[in-house]
């Protein structure tokens, strides 16, 4: 039997998931988290074979969460399933340790798909993503610079680019907003642009927002 937490904010989302998993014969919910704290606390304290993960909640934010858990706990496998479209994050989520990426307007079928595959091989990657990851690879030459930014700097970038403030965005990933303001500053000057106008395209541009 495959035991897994699901990690959302969302009540219904929970409620769906385990709907769907509970049709299955070989899959259990064995835990819930309803934060970004609640789920990295279980995750450490308990043994799940797959943590089903949303990347946006309050508290820790899911790429931290990802990267603390690994560190501590390396053999845990964890299967993102976000809002975020692969274009977005699935690089990063991946070479922080996911050990797969899904958008929730993934069919049911697949979901279940992917959770066995990572349980029992450690990997799921769709036929999407995978050519993503064969691009970024023949592409490392002529490397899009908004990819040396470090993750808490994309984050801002990408946050930024939604449109989303200051406030917002230093609420979700559990800072300051001086701090969001400071790398929100470093983005502009790596990325060498001169006002969130022009951040805002360069996103738009590189296919980081839609």
């Amino acid at each position: 039997m495959i035991e897994i937490m699901i990690a959302d904010d969302h009540a219904i989302v929970r409620a769906g998931l385990k709907q769907c998993i509970n049709d299955t014969k070989d899959i259990i919910v064995k835990d819930e988290a309803s934060n970004g704290d609640e789920a990295f606390n279980k995750a450490i304290q308990n043994d799940y074979d797959v943590i089903l993960l949303d990347l946006s909640m309050p508290g820790r934010n899911g790429l931290d969460i990802i990267k603390e858990v690994k560190n501590q706990k390396p053999k845990v496998k964890i299967l993102v399933l976000t809002i975020h479209p692969e274009e977005q994050y699935a690089m990063r989520v991946l070479k922080a340790g996911a050990s797969g990426y899904l958008t929730k307007e993934s069919a049911p079928q697949e979901l279940i798909s992917a959770i066995r595959k990572v349980a029992l091989s450690g990997r799921y990657i769709s036929p999407s993503l995978a050519e993503k990851l064969v691009f970024e690879i023949e592409d490392k030459k002529e490397k899009s610079i908004y990819r040396t930014l470090s993750d808490r700097e994309y984050q801002v970038l990408c946050m930024t680019a939604t449109g989303a403030k200051l406030d917002n965005i230093a609420a979700e990933l559990s800072i300051s907003v001086k701090t969001v303001s400071s790398y929100r500053s470093r983005v502009l000057r790596k990325l060498n642009l001169h006002s969130t106008a022009e951040l805002i395209r360069y996103a738009i541009d590189n296919q980081l927002v839609s």
